[in-house]
């Protein structure tokens, strides 16, 4: 089958998935439709829970391994859609539909990458693609729960929007329950320990706090107040003010150093919700980034959160689309970024994989 027919091929699938609802933890659905369609190829794949994998043809234990990542998953459409989420369609060269852009597009490009590779022999790496479950819940069942059942991953690149160009390296996120303590009281009655007052200077804190290490690609860790919530009746000061703190976080600190350094400096207790969703990146000079920049790709920091976060090798977000559609109403892709991103994907990946490394 040829290139033309193989992304063809992918764009159907996508209205497929586009068609049918699947929240994350909610994507069996979709799952089949990315099983079939495997199967149309004749290509043997496996299941675990919502998540679908193969692996290539000529798989060499010998090798070193390069994952092929996107999700089937979705959000839930918001408020202001005006078109059907459920609806694929075509308008001006536009395919609009839930997931469309993030990551349908993606997933499907990649899927017709592996397609391509799939029987290829001579290949400096294995490869090895999963269309995974539960990425925007960051949920237990989604790609996490898969590298336990794969061999090691040496190197991977994550099919999210970004106008295919090479977002090496991406931001973390640690996300902080915070808390402003005071006296509870009558409001009637004077009271110099009030803890929404108190919380006055704790945001100026927040508001001015930066943290000294700045990272090349990916800039500063950005600390924002995003929650904040204290009281239940008009004439009692509450005893505490709760806050949430969402950090992105560059690759100059480990999540846990960025725990550490505000459970000291805080104003207030700290107290975080999870560490493990870590910053991640891939070298420069790394040849699958090479390859890419040979192609006339450029480099950038992505300051949103993908399922990167869970791997421990070098990774490379990658894919069509435009990461400021994601999440919006009547979300949509181009045809021609299916087109450019199968194109590409194969072009990168050919000088890679025939590399000698």
């Amino acid at each position: 089958m040829d290139q033309k027919k193989r992304t063809e091929k992918a764009i159907e699938l996508l209205h497929q998935l586009i068609s049918i609802q699947s929240f994350s933890s909610e994507e069996d659905k979709t799952a089949d439709s990315i099983e079939k369609w495997l199967s149309d190829f004749n290509i043997p794949f496996k299941r675990e829970k919502n998540n679908v994998y193969a692996f290539n043809k000529h798989y060499d234990t010998n090798k070193p391994n390069l994952l092929l990542n996107s999700h089937h998953d979705t959000v839930k459409p918001n408020s202001s859609y005006t078109k059907d989420p459920y609806l694929p369609h075509v308008e001006d060269g536009k395919l609009f539909g839930l997931g469309s852009n993030d990551a349908g597009g993606c997933l499907v490009s990649l899927l017709a990458t592996f397609t391509h590779f799939y029987d290829k022999k001579n290949l400096n790496h294995n490869i090895i693609i999963v269309a995974s479950a539960e990425e925007e819940s960051s949920g237990p069942n989604g790609l996490n729960s898969m590298l336990p059942l794969l061999p090691k991953i040496d190197v991977a690149i994550v099919g999210e929007p970004t106008l295919m160009q090479l977002a090496i390296a991406e931001k973390g996120l640690v996300v902080f329950d915070g808390r402003v303590s005071g006296t509870p009281s009558h409001a009637a009655h004077p009271n110099n320990d009030n803890a929404i007052y108190n919380t006055i200077e704790v945001l100026q804190w927040f508001k001015n706090y930066s943290f000294p290490k700045v990272s090349e690609v990916l800039g500063e860790v950005k600390l924002t107040v995003t929650q904040i919530k204290a009281g239940n009746q008009h004439n009692v000061v509450p005893g505490h003010v709760d806050l949430v703190i969402d950090v992105r976080v560059n690759d100059c600190y480990s999540n846990q150093e960025i725990a550490d350094v505000l459970a000291k400096e805080a104003p207030c207790e700290m107290i975080p919700r999870s560490l493990r969703l870590n910053s991640s990146s891939i070298a420069k000079e790394h040849p699958l980034v090479q390859s890419g920049l040979a192609l006339g790709r450029e480099t950038y920091g992505s300051p949103t959160l993908s399922d990167q976060a869970c791997l421990y090798c070098q990774s490379l977000k990658l894919g069509p689309g435009d990461s400021t559609r994601s999440h919006s109403a009547d979300e949509f892709i181009y045809l021609s970024e299916i087109e450019e991103g199968v194109d590409l994907y194969i072009k990168i990946l050919e000088g890679f994989l025939s590399n000698k490394q």
